[in-house]
């Protein structure tokens, strides 16, 4: 759960590092760039201890990376919807089915 937990933290960050500038299209590009690294290191400063907690606690790495990637859309939706005024369009919603679908995949024990 901690890892979790730290995952959505970070891609919070991440999101934001990513995506956020795009809100400021006439700010320089050497600018937000610049505004971008700073968030990106917070991304980092939860991401690396998440993955170390994780993989501690017995994750494998390709499980860590499946739920940082479910984690990631999620939050993605959310930040498309409520920061950048953006639809969720339904093909969007299948993609989200199909990444859920490999969360099944990697978390099943077969």
């Amino acid at each position: 759960m901690k890892t979790a937990i730290l995952l959505t933290i970070s891609n919070i960050f991440m999101t934001f590092a990513w995506y956020g500038h795009l809100r400021f299209a006439k700010v320089a590009l050497w600018k937000v760039v610049l505004v971008s690294w700073g968030i990106a290191f917070l991304e980092y400063c939860f991401q690396v201890p998440a993955n170390r907690i994780g993989h501690l606690s017995g994750q494998s790495a390709s499980k860590l990376k499946i739920m940082q990637e479910c984690i990631t859309l999620v939050v993605f939706c959310f930040f498309a919807m409520f920061y950048l005024g953006e639809r969720i369009k339904w093909n969007y919603i299948v993609g989200f089915a199909l990444v859920l679908a490999a969360v099944f995949f990697v978390y099943h024990e077969w």
